[in-house]
């Protein structure tokens, strides 16, 4: 496994393989690796002959009072993990590759950023600007064949199709399912922060999707009656959410019935972590 730190290296090792018939796959991540990562690694390996993965905790998604300074890193710990799943290229540019003096240009998705995490307190449209403007940069940068995101994110993986469809980006998006402990809990960096108490009150999280989806499996269809069902756990938790909402899955538009592929959302903070999580509710139902 190579790993680069500058734009001309990365270039320059992506154009020898394109040269030579090589599909590319890309894993855009903010590092501390964890088994959701590596799965999005083995789904590149599996289909591509170059899997390159970026390390880039970035500052612009963060909003006023987040966790920028704090958010866990281990650089030589993510590059063995990587290693060990049949990384190519480890891309770990320092912020001043990727935002160089003078940097002044913002790509903005609208229509479904504006929504649960884009309207969650202190991120607002600037989180998804940061977003959007990164992996724009890091897909010019790569210019890859595939790249993966997890479901766990499911606005994010949203908006990031839509990035690619509006701006003719050569890319093909795969979201690979959300990959979870054996207790339920949505793998996700930011679990480094839970005590083992809090790490119990999280569970209310994935309980609360279970719940909504056992509900719907009975019959409920009202969005109402479904979010009740899921904020009943999360109050025995004493987990009060950021949001908790029903969403279509392709516009995020509020519905008022499960009918159909339907997004439950749901964010809150437990201790210093703030967690998210979702699940698909209904089939044409």
């Amino acid at each position: 496994m190579r790993v680069v730190r500058t734009v001309a290296e990365l270039r320059e090792l992506v154009a020898a393989a394109r040269s030579g018939g090589a599909r590319v796959g890309f894993v855009p991540t903010m590092g501390f690796f964890h088994e959701g990562h590596l799965s999005l690694m083995r789904r590149a390996r599996a289909d591509t002959d170059l899997v390159v993965v970026s390390l880039f905790v970035n500052p612009a998604q963060f909003g006023p009072g987040e966790d920028l300074d704090a958010y866990p890193r281990d650089e030589e710990r993510d590059c063995r993990l990587a290693e060990g799943e049949g990384v190519d290229v480890l891309f770990t540019p320092p912020v001043e590759a990727i935002y160089p003096d003078g940097f002044a240009s913002t790509v903005a998705v609208r229509g479904v950023t504006e929504t649960l995490e884009g309207a969650a307190s202190q991120r607002g449209a600037v989180h998804f600007d940061g977003v959007t403007t990164v992996v724009t940069k890091l897909f010019n940068m790569v210019e890859p064949d595939m790249a993966y995101f997890g479901q766990k994110d499911a606005q994010q993986a949203l908006v990031i199709r839509k990035l690619v469809r509006d701006l003719d980006i050569p890319v093909q998006i795969e979201v690979c399912p959300t990959i979870r402990d054996a207790d339920g809990l949505a793998l996700s960096s930011r679990n480094a922060y839970l005590s083992p108490d809090e790490r119990e009150r999280a569970l209310a999280l994935s309980r609360a999707l279970r719940a909504a989806e056992a509900a719907v499996a009975a019959g409920t269809r009202e969005a109402a009656a479904v979010v009740a069902v899921a904020q009943e756990e999360l109050d025995r938790a004493g987990v009060e959410p950021d949001y908790l909402q029903l969403r279509s899955v392709t516009d995020l538009s509020p519905v008022e019935r499960v009918n159909g592929s339907t997004l439950l959302a749901v964010a809150a903070r437990v201790g210093p972590a703030r967690l998210i999580d979702n699940a698909i509710l209904g089939d044409d139902q």
